[in-house]
């Protein structure tokens, strides 16, 4: 089954499963993306309360235990059940692929956060949150790719931490008229922010983003020797992913650190910008001064 139809209409920052992947790896790829598109989609898409929402995820975490337990042979089992689309595929990987079942249940713990579209108190807090929310994604391509030492597993954390946090401040014009917000409190009240009128306080709110994506940035950096560890055309897609993300908050810098007005995005005009620095790729390009 083809599950790259599954939740069309997403706009994404970087490819799924591109040509630059491993041909071996792109089902497992598009089945991780899959899930979480899906359960990202049940915790924030549509009229549904947030109990409804939780309830609906808790039976998709239930399939996925199912799906753990039955083996590689259990697809007519799933065929009679919810999402079918995502779980029957997701079986063959699973097993195939010996894919670690516990971190897809961190994203399934972080979506469920997200039903309560809570505030964050502190950094800590946010990161947390990143920590189940994207940190598991790095960790599963990294076990695809047959990388497993501390080091690399501490690098991916740091990447796709950091490509979470300048999601959050990328989509700030679209998330705040939402009534979402993963600005840290404490920050806000630092910056002397009130979140819901920042349009209001423009340098204040300037100066808060600008702090915030330095902070991204030095995040982004701890990472960035990464890409030149992972092999072959998977390397070179970390590559573009990273600098992708770098390339955001580019443009936050150059719209003056004012995201909470207009959504930055890359376009194909970045496209060769992009290829020239992945050509180029040393981690020494990442220095978050340049974005200060």
């Amino acid at each position: 089954m083809d599950n790259r139809r599954v939740a069309p209409g997403h706009y994404e920052n970087f490819p799924v499963a591109s040509i630059l992947c491993p041909p071996q790896l792109r089902p497992p790829i598009r089945c991780i993306y899959a899930f979480a598109r899906t359960a990202d989609d049940i915790a924030d898409e549509g009229a549904a309360s947030p109990a409804k929402r939780r309830e609906t995820l808790s039976r998709f975490r239930q399939i996925l235990r199912r799906v753990a337990a039955l083996g590689p042979t259990g697809d007519a089992d799933l065929a009679s059940d919810e999402w079918p689309e995502v779980f029957i595929p997701l079986a063959d990987v699973l097993h195939r692929f010996r894919l670690p079942v516990p971190l897809l249940e961190d994203l399934l713990d972080a979506f469920a956060q997200d039903c309560s579209n809570p505030t964050y108190a502190s950094r800590e807090h946010l990161l947390d949150y990143c920590r189940r929310s994207a940190n598991p994604i790095g960790r599963l391509l990294l076990h695809l790719y047959g990388i497993d030492d501390a080091s690399a597993i501490k690098a991916s954390d740091a990447i796709c931490t950091a490509l979470q946090l300048i999601n959050f401040w990328q989509d700030l014009s679209v998330d705040l008229a939402r009534g979402r917000c993963y600005l840290p409190m404490a920050d806000c009240s630092h910056f002397g922010i009130g979140v819901e009128s920042m349009a209001m306080q423009d340098e204040a709110a300037r100066r808060l983003v600008h702090d915030l994506v330095g902070w991204s940035a030095e995040i982004m950096a701890r990472g960035a020797g990464l890409p030149l560890r992972v092999p072959g055309r998977a390397g070179w897609e970390l590559r573009l992913v990273v600098h992708g993300g770098w390339r955001i908050l580019e443009k936050i810098r150059d719209m003056s650190f004012r995201s909470f007005l207009q959504r930055p995005r890359l376009t194909a005009l970045d496209g060769p910008t992009l290829l020239w620095r992945g050509l180029r790729y040393a981690p020494e390009q990442f220095d978050p001064d340049e974005l200060r």
